[in-house]
């Protein structure tokens, strides 16, 4: 027993002493049996006293890696937050726009009088009230779309929106073409509903129709789940003519749409997927980003054949949204409270970005003027596991990358930053850290 300890404490001088760098590969664990002369068995204890540690990760198929530590004795938990560092969280991303609960409370204020109370405390029906399938269509208009309102739904939020439609479309062992990159909370609830999930290749302006064909052709896809306008966590919005040729595809295979646009308030008003494939697209939006996370309700348009069905899928898994929060969506959507904050949160992603530009200047972000988040591709020899936990040393909670990754064992070296939530002198101070974090760490590799 002692054996192994030593063995362990040894790498956790290498470690410390920066001998063994972050993101580095240990040998396999027979291997290193054989170097350093001892069972095959007492490799695969030391391996693990490293991993207890917080040390090293093991990655299923690819190795054993060195995490990131903070300078101090070996064996220093990794989670630790630095002594002057104050917590910063860039993984929630929720905004917050100036002024936002001065603007939201006067339009509260009627729904407190008891008879109007009691009828928002009502259970609500899948497809909401009249006035609040004005209030939605009215508030999702494009230049080119306007929903008409008998195809509205509603559910409490748009995580639950995306569960209802693929429960609708897609039979347990069903496949569904998602972006290789793609939001993570899609494939919880795909693994739920016993779905697979397909990963599909994209360019700079989208998703490739070729691979949505391709993987069509291989075993035919039950839905397709896409977000053209600010995918996350890339912050791509796809071009018009891609779009177009999407929509040709799907109509030519019948293959249904979902169609996440959660972000797309964010963008200059631009049509969605479902103005070109309207038959086949079930476009997903809510109001937890436009307005705040805590009273919100998720908004379904969907295919006039398909209301029935996807209504029946709301209801059966206890997804329909609250009455009061509808009650309150009409009423912040015909004050005209909605518009205000979304104004206000554009300018806010704005000045946002810039401070991104600045701090994060020469390193590859991706990224877009209107986003709250940007996919930060890390310099070498930096893996987005180690750079969490280097990041989680500082007090500074990121995304990695593999949270996106579909495909098993394709774990991009790079983590996702959320904009919205840290105010903006911390969220300044965060990333003028990491970028430190960043510079200071990279260097050559080399071997235990």
């Amino acid at each position: 027993m002692s054996d192994y300890r030593r063995i362990a404490d040894r790498i956790a001088d290498d470690i410390a002493a920066g001998r063994l760098r972050p993101g580095q590969r240990l040998p396999p664990q027979r291997a290193f049996a054989r170097r350093r002369g001892v069972a095959p068995s007492t490799a695969g204890r030391v391996y693990g006293e490293l991993v207890r540690r917080g040390l090293v990760v093991g990655e299923v198929g690819r190795g054993t890696f060195v995490r990131a530590a903070p300078d101090g004795p070996a064996g220093q938990a990794l989670t630790e937050p630095g002594p002057a560092a104050a917590p910063v969280n860039l993984e929630l991303n929720y905004p917050v726009a100036p002024g936002q609960p001065e603007l939201l409370a006067p339009v509260l204020a009627p729904l407190l009088r008891p008879d109007v109370l009691a009828e928002a405390l009502l259970p609500a029906a899948a497809i909401g009230t009249g006035a609040a399938r004005k209030a939605a269509a009215t508030l999702l208009t494009t230049p080119g779309w306007r929903p008409a309102p008998e195809r509205l739904l509603f559910t409490g939020n748009a995580r639950q929106a995306i569960a209802a439609v693929l429960a609708s479309l897609v039979r347990p062992g069903g496949r569904v073409g998602v972006e290789q990159l793609t939001y993570p909370l899609v494939k919880e609830i795909a693994a739920r509903l016993g779905i697979t999930l397909v990963p599909l290749a994209g360019d700079g302006a989208g998703l490739l129709p070729e691979a949505v064909a391709a993987a069509h052709r291989s075993a035919p896809l039950s839905a397709l789940y896409v977000q053209p306008t600010l995918h996350n966590p890339t912050s791509l919005t796809t071009s018009r003519p891609r779009l177009l040729q999407l929509a040709q595809l799907v109509h030519d295979l019948n293959l249904p749409v979902v169609e996440d646009r959660i972000w797309s308030f964010l963008k200059e008003p631009g049509d969605p997927l479902a103005v070109h494939a309207p038959a086949l697209t079930h476009v997903v939006d809510g109001l937890s980003k436009r307005v705040a996370p805590g009273l919100t309700a998720g908004f379904l348009v969907v295919p006039p054949h398909r209301v029935a069905v996807v209504g029946d899928a709301v209801r059966s898994g206890g997804w329909s949204a609250g009455r009061f929060a509808l009650e309150a969506a009409v009423r912040w959507a015909g004050e005209g409270t909605v518009a205000r904050l979304v104004a206000a949160k554009r300018a806010d992603a704005v000045r946002r970005q810039r401070i991104l530009a600045e701090e994060l200047a020469g390193f590859t972000v991706r990224s877009d003027p209107a986003s709250y988040f940007a996919w930060w591709e890390l310099p070498a020899p930096w893996r987005a596991d180690t750079f969490t936990a280097a990041a989680a040393a500082h007090g500074i909670s990121v995304t990695p990358g593999p949270a996106f990754a579909v495909a098993p064992g394709h774990t991009p070296d790079a983590v996702r930053l959320g904009l919205a939530s840290a105010p903006e002198p911390d969220l300044r101070r965060a990333l003028r850290t990491l970028a430190h974090v960043a510079a200071r760490r990279s260097g050559d590799r080399t071997g235990p």
